[in-house]
């Protein structure tokens, strides 16, 4: 694994490693412009941008606009097609046999995967972003950053997925992970050594829809340790929401499975950093490793991107009002967007809403199986970040993986469910967990 301890941010481009890339399959090393430059990656597209009839634009483009509005940048496209092409082939034919032109390997690089990672970047705020087979292959990405005897500090409420990859390179790679409630950023400051390399946050965490602060833990984690990296995961949230490298994190990744595709017809993960430095390391290692998304799936999740704003809207405000009924009813919900949670106010300054993902407890397991079995329109399935509505018990299902004790120590209590909103008419979706509900007893018969 590559040595993220000197320099910026913790890496340095002394790496033998690194360094050897410039005689591998490239002609130029990514760092060296292999890759065509970033329209501006600050979240927004700056004023004065030019257009192709050479106007300027008057201010700079909304969220929604960025979504759609895709700069293939340095694309060479002979017939300009409206939609970025699909360069659907493992290899690029070269015009001599010792000179390599700007692509030869789909696994080093691909025109349509380095137009759909620019586009990311954008909506990231990064300084590059990457393209890989999952969200997992990405998360299995950044830890390789990692040295052996380096120290994690992350949360007690995890995804099952990252819980089992952290666990496992606690046993094969010796890195140290620590487990604290990030709720607090006390918490995570009295874990810092001299030997912390990473703090992994997810916020809000999943499934008890916890909050980290991540300007303030940022902040001081660099104070006490420069080369130690922030690492969130912003799956649930998605780049529409919350962004954040504008933070303080130095990386961010996302399940592309999730929001980014809003179909679950696609597996795909996307990792976003802060500098051109950790770019280096996380180009090295994903070309190294093979873990680049396919040209195919590239297309699609692009594809899926430009509806982005759409769904959150919708399923973000489907949530609310959700989240509102089961509150109603004295219900224990876990929703950002409620008053009632008690880190919305900190939630609100991080993120432009409260998301499409709420948890709640019935207070009686079999009674939580019945309202998941009861329901019609909302599909029995892990995951979230669908156009479709689904249901889950996760201590049954996506955290299934964690020993049912460390569960009982993290407080994740065995009757909650989750439900990730869609973007159905709401009153359909109402109309059918109300129904469950009252079959499990959950809520009186003639409630409203």
């Amino acid at each position: 694994m590559t040595n993220t301890t000197n320099g910026t941010n913790g890496t340095s481009c002394d790496d033998p490693d690194i360094l050897h890339l410039q005689g591998g399959v490239t002609k130029q090393p990514f760092y060296n412009g292999e890759y065509p430059p970033l329209v501006p990656a600050s979240g927004d597209v700056d004023e004065g941008i030019t257009t192709r009839r050479g106007s300027a634009l008057s201010k700079r483009l909304k969220e929604g606009t960025n979504c759609v509005f895709v700069e293939a940048v340095g694309l060479k496209d002979n017939y300009n097609a409206s939609s970025i092409p699909i360069y659907q082939t493992a290899t690029f034919k070269q015009l001599k046999s010792d000179e390599m032109g700007e692509y030869d390997y789909s696994r080093s690089g691909n025109p349509t995967r380095t137009a759909v990672e620019q586009h990311v970047a954008k909506l990231k705020a990064a300084t590059r972003s990457f393209l890989v087979s999952s969200g997992m292959a990405a998360l299995d990405t950044i830890l390789r950053l990692l040295t052996p005897g380096s120290h994690i500090i992350t949360g007690l409420d995890l995804y099952g997925g990252t819980n089992r990859l952290l666990t496992y390179y606690g046993t094969h790679a010796n890195l140290i992970v620590h487990h604290v409630d990030t709720t607090d950023p006390q918490n995570v400051w009295n874990a810092v050594t001299p030997q912390t390399r990473m703090i992994l946050l997810e916020t809000p965490t999943n499934p008890l829809i916890h909050i980290a602060d991540i300007p303030t833990i940022s902040a001081e984690v660099k104070r006490r340790v420069p080369e130690c990296l922030v690492v969130v995961d912003n799956t649930m949230m998605s780049p529409y929401l919350q962004k954040p490298l504008k933070l303080g994190a130095d990386i961010v990744y996302h399940s592309g499975t999730k929001y980014l595709s809003g179909h679950h017809d696609l597996m795909a993960g996307v990792v976003g950093v802060g500098n051109e430095e950790l770019a280096k390391k996380i180009y090295f290692l994903i070309n190294a490793t093979g873990t680049a998304l396919s040209p195919f799936d590239s297309f699609l999740l692009l594809r899926g991107i430009k509806t982005l704003h759409i769904r959150m809207d919708r399923a973000q405000h489907n949530a609310t009002v959700i989240a509102n009924f089961l509150e109603s009813h004295n219900l224990k919900v876990r929703y950002p967007g409620l008053p009632s949670h008690p880190q919305y106010a900190l939630h609100k300054k991080l993120a432009k809403g409260g998301g499409a993902v709420l948890s709640f407890e019935t207070g009686d397991l079999n009674k939580s199986r019945q309202v998941v079995e009861g329901v019609r329109i909302w599909g029995i399935s892990v995951s979230f970040g669908c156009v479709n509505s689904l249901i889950s018990m996760p201590c049954q299902m996506s955290h299934a993986s964690i020993p049912a004790h460390i569960r009982a120590e993290r407080n994740i209590p065995e009757d909650l469910i989750r439900l990730c909103v869609g973007i159905e008419d709401v009153d359909d979706l109402l109309e059918d967990l109300t129904l469950a509900l009252k079959a499990a007893g959950v809520i009186k018969q003639d409630a409203s």
